[in-house]
């Protein structure tokens, strides 16, 4: 079964994360997962350099330790680097001390301010202990774009059907994700619908709301 949206069993789990944007603005947050990728990542950041666009790229820390100057790409064009864990674990199918670990080893080539949990899995205590020093930001909408048997046509009409006021979309700069394929024709839509692009995490300390980020 394909979730395109966290159900309440997951805002109950992880009560002070963040899965949408709280305003009644039509802002929208663009997110990328797994990355940096030399086939990805750089069309990626043309794309949303040409649509005047700040994203926020929740990188792999193996992928930012072996792509330094990807990275600092990210960084120097004005996006938002987040931490995505080093090998990608899933906090479900991982000792806790062990996902920690990962996290922090993650922390020295990402960030140590917000955090993105791979697969959005993590135990209950795993959670409550990175809390501690992460915001955690999880999503509105997910479109399947690193699934080429899902296509890449179905992923963009998740994101046109379902965009709404604070959306927060993850999409992924991998190998065989349809993200560059796509982002152009979603970005041109949702502009068409009069919806504008955010990025408030550098606010979060100050905002942040339980399922939610405040933007007055």
């Amino acid at each position: 079964m394909r979730f395109k949206r966290p159900g309440i069993l997951a805002r109950c789990i992880y009560p002070g994360a963040v899965f949408r944007i709280r305003t009644d603005k039509k802002l929208l947050c663009l997110t990328f997962d797994d990355g940096p990728d030399p086939g990805s990542t750089p069309g990626l950041l043309d794309i949303l350099e040409s649509f005047d666009i700040k994203a926020v790229f929740f990188c792999s820390g193996h992928a930012a330790e072996k792509y330094p100057d990807l990275t600092g790409s990210i960084r120097s064009k004005g996006h938002t680097v987040g931490n995505h864990g080093y090998d990608h674990p899933d906090g479900w199918r991982t000792p806790t001390k062990k996902y920690l670990a990962d996290i922090e080893k993650a922390s020295a080539f990402s960030s140590q301010g917000i955090l993105r949990p791979p697969y959005g899995r993590m135990k209950p205590d795993q959670y409550r202990r990175l809390r501690k020093e992460y915001e955690i930001i999880l999503w509105d909408i997910m479109p399947y774009d690193f699934d080429k048997a899902f296509g890449s046509k179905r992923s963009l009409d998740i994101m046109k059907r379902r965009i709404r006021p604070g959306s927060i979309i993850v999409l992924h700069d991998r190998p065989g994700s349809a993200a560059v394929e796509l982002l152009p024709d979603f970005i041109r839509h949702a502009l068409s619908e009069g919806y504008g692009f955010t990025v408030p995490f550098q606010w979060l300390s100050s905002q942040l709301r339980p399922a939610g980020l405040s933007i007055p």
